[in-house]
């Protein structure tokens, strides 16, 4: 059996019922700042309002079909040599490779698509040791741990911080 093809593209509100799959699903928001789904309408308004109009929020997906989502959030003002990357993906392809093949794809553009960004950072929860394995496994380095960041679930967590360089391509 071969590998699956892994590829991102834009969304479309056609996505919303394969979004649902992963926005619905506990395991997958827990270590998300988003709480999970509980109507498509407010699927909708999410690819509507927020991913379409995105300037980089690409689906993550196996044979063109959607199973997770990845971004990079630009900064401004004097932060703007940096942007944030985030995931999410489906928890039936937990362990594959899947996310860390799309970190990988976003390395591969995301610093022609944005000359101006020159650092790549990733937040992860120090208990989300799966989403720290992407990083690292993508080749970005941990830069150390932030404690008390951010609360997320009404719960102030210790977050582990992750850098890749526009330098640090080979």
């Amino acid at each position: 059996m071969g590998n699956p093809e892994i590829s991102l593209r834009l969304f479309d509100l056609s996505d919303v019922d394969d979004f649902m799959v992963w926005a619905t699903d506990d395991q997958v928001s827990h270590f998300c700042r988003w709480d999970t789904y509980t109507s498509k309408d407010d699927g909708v308004a999410f690819i509507r309002d927020i991913v379409i109009p995105h300037p980089w929020f690409k689906a993550i997906c196996i044979d063109n079909k959607p199973i997770g989502a990845i971004s990079v959030e630009a900064k401004e003002g004097e932060d703007r040599c940096r942007g944030e990357i985030g995931y999410v993906l489906s928890s039936k392809y937990w362990g594959q490779g899947i996310a860390t093949s799309a970190v990988k794809m976003v390395l591969e553009t995301i610093f022609k698509d944005w000359p101006h960004l020159e650092r790549l950072e990733g937040f992860v929860d120090v208990e989300n040791k799966g989403s720290q394995k992407v990083l690292e496994k993508a080749g970005f380095q941990k830069d150390g741990v932030f404690k008390k960041y951010v609360i997320l679930k009404g719960k102030t967590r210790d977050m582990v911080i992750y850098s890749f360089l526009s330098t640090d391509h080979s």
